[in-house]
């Protein structure tokens, strides 16, 4: 497996609470990590039909544009009653005609369209979270780890922390959303433990456990 030199990667993200959940992710593992933000890169348009796809679009960007490593995720929410809509579409679904997110929104369409379909009780609600993390080489080789947490969608929406459609997910086991929960409590993986809980921690589990040798 191709070493990781000098411990540093470029996170391909502008979003901040991606940003923020990978930080507190990787900080235990003594990597650098810059962001395109930082570095004031472009968001590359997302033009896949898979997760993976996109994922891979925006790692191979930063990792051409900076000559580092970069490692990139895509996520999103998939609800079965709207045949995993919105799949790769869960950001545009909440984008404004100005450009910027609005996630209240977002929730509000899936209510809408799950109440259309008749889905009222939670075992017409599934859904399951979806996280691909892509760590590219400058010379476009790619490996990726995919992460899934599944549950069923509340409302009204429950909770103020997390990010995006955290507040209606309720994941398999638990009696609170992910909106209720800290980070820690979504994402607290650390080496040693079986069990993540949210999407992109289990697929950075993978990720580590390939990657920086932990277990």
């Amino acid at each position: 497996m191709r070493p990781i030199e000098n411990r540093k990667f470029v996170l391909a993200s502008h979003n901040k609470g991606k940003l923020a959940e990978f930080a507190g992710l990787l900080a235990p593992f003594g990597y650098e990590v810059l962001s395109v933000a930082e570095l004031g890169l472009p968001e590359p348009e997302e033009t896949g039909t898979e997760f993976e796809q996109n994922a891979y679009i925006k790692a191979h960007a930063a990792a051409t544009a900076t000559g580092l490593p970069a490692l990139s995720d895509d996520s999103g929410m998939c609800a079965d009653a709207l045949g995993g809509a919105p799949g790769v579409y869960t950001a545009d679904w909440a984008t404004q005609p100005d450009g910027s997110r609005d996630f209240g929104i977002a929730m509000e369409k899936v209510e809408r369209l799950l109440r259309e379909k008749g889905a009222l009780a939670p075992q017409q609600r599934r859904a399951r979270f979806v996280a691909v993390l892509c760590l590219c080489f400058p010379d476009g080789k790619a490996e990726f780890y995919r992460g899934e947490v599944e549950g069923h969608l509340v409302w009204p929406p429950r909770g103020e922390l997390g990010f995006g459609y955290d507040p209606v997910f309720q994941p398999d086991g638990y009696e609170r959303t992910f909106g209720e929960m800290t980070a820690e409590e979504k994402h607290g993986w650390k080496p040693g433990d079986t069990h993540a809980l949210s999407h992109r921690a289990r697929a950075f589990q993978k990720f580590a456990q390939a990657r920086l040798g932990v277990r």
